[in-house]
Order: C-alpha cells, then sequence, then structure tokens
C-alpha cells in the first residue's frame, strides 16, 4: 500500500487487494471482512425482488465501488463498496471508471456484524452529504427490517413488507431476505 493518503484515482487504480474488499475513507484504505453467507443471500434476495419491480431506465450493482465525490479531484477521496445499488442506465454508457454519486439514486446497505453503527451512522451521512437521494439500511437481525433515509432523514424501522413509491413504486417482502422462506422469495 502506498504510504501517503490516496485520490479516488489512485485507489481505483489499485484493483482488489486481498479476501474480503476494501473502502476509502478520507484517503486511507480501509479492508472489510466477508460479510457471511447469510448477509450476502440477503443481499442476492433484494436484489432480485428489486430487478423484477425497476422502472426502465434504471439498473442495479452489488457490491460496486462507489464514488462519493465529497472532495475535489487530486485530493484525498471516499470510496464506498455498498451492498446494492440503484442508478441510471445512462451510466453503464460512460467509459471506465467508479461509479459516481450523482449517478445513484438508491443506495441499500444489509448490517453486518461488527458494520451495525457504520451502516447506520458513518455510512448514512456519508450518502446524504454525497446527495444520494435514497438509503435504505436493511437489517437482518431479530425481525428483518429496513429504514428507509432521505438525506439526513429517516423514517421508522418497518418489518414485515416494504411498501413506497420514493424513489418509484416497489414492495419489498423482508421477511424472504433471511430464515425459512430465504431461497423460497418470488
Amino acid at each position: 500500500m502506498p504510504g501517503h493518503l490516496l485520490t479516488i484515482e489512485e485507489y481505483a487504480a489499485l484493483g482488489e487487494t486481498g479476501s474480503g474488499f476494501t473502502e476509502l475513507t478520507e484517503g486511507r484504505v480501509v479492508t472489510c471482512p466477508g460479510s457471511g453467507r447469510t448477509h450476502d443471500m440477503a443481499v442476492c434476495l433484494l436484489a432480485g425482488q428489486l430487478e423484477r419491480q425497476l422502472p426502465p431506465g434504471l439498473a442495479f450493482a452489488v457490491a460496486t465501488d462507489l464514488d462519493l465525490c465529497l472532495v475535489p479531484t487530486g485530493e484525498p477521496g471516499f470510496s464506498r463498496r455498498p451492498d446494492l445499488l440503484v442508478f441510471g442506465r445512462a451510466a453503464l454508457a460512460r467509459p471506465g471508471g467508479l461509479l459516481r454519486a450523482d449517478e445513484v439514486l438508491l443506495v441499500a446497505e444489509v448490517v453486518s456484524p461488527g458494520s451495525k453503527r457504520t451502516d447506520y451512522q458513518v455510512k448514512r451521512d456519508e450518502y446524504a452529504d454525497a446527495g444520494i437521494p435514497h438509503y435504505w439500511i436493511v437489517d437482518i437481525t431479530g425481525p428483518v427490517s429496513l429504514v428507509a433515509c432521505a438525506g439526513h432523514r429517516g423514517a421508522g424501522a418497518v418489518t414485515g413488507t416494504f411498501t413506497t413509491d420514493v424513489p418509484f413504486p416497489v414492495k419489498i417482502d423482508l421477511d424472504a431476505l433471511i430464515g425459512r422462506h430465504a431461497g423460497t422469495a418470488r
């Protein structure tokens, strides 16, 4: 690893650095361990439910690097790898580089053991500061719940079925993300 704070361009040039994945926080490379099968299955099942309901013109990706664009080019940067992102299909045509915050409509994080504070507070603030309009926090401990945030504001946790028209009409069966229903979500 370089011995200095990295710009987003330097970080993107690193590629993968080993097991798990990395993120960039204020120019510092942070290693994130794998999240486990239950977490990964919940992400996939959430992506499957979303995919069937996305309006034309939108696309999704899982575990994709995102430039938060919080600092000017050339300064120590910020990159996160959200569990799931929804963005305009036009971003697919842009050559090279990381997805940028201004291309993203929705970010979803599935809370992992050890990431609760980061997902509920740190990432929530970073995504809001980056101008990402919608952030979902899916907590798979206890009854599965979803907190929908718009900017720095968040609603209360929803369990069972999450239904919204914002940023697009969608209905998510939260119980199907884990437990005995996992793998049977339609």
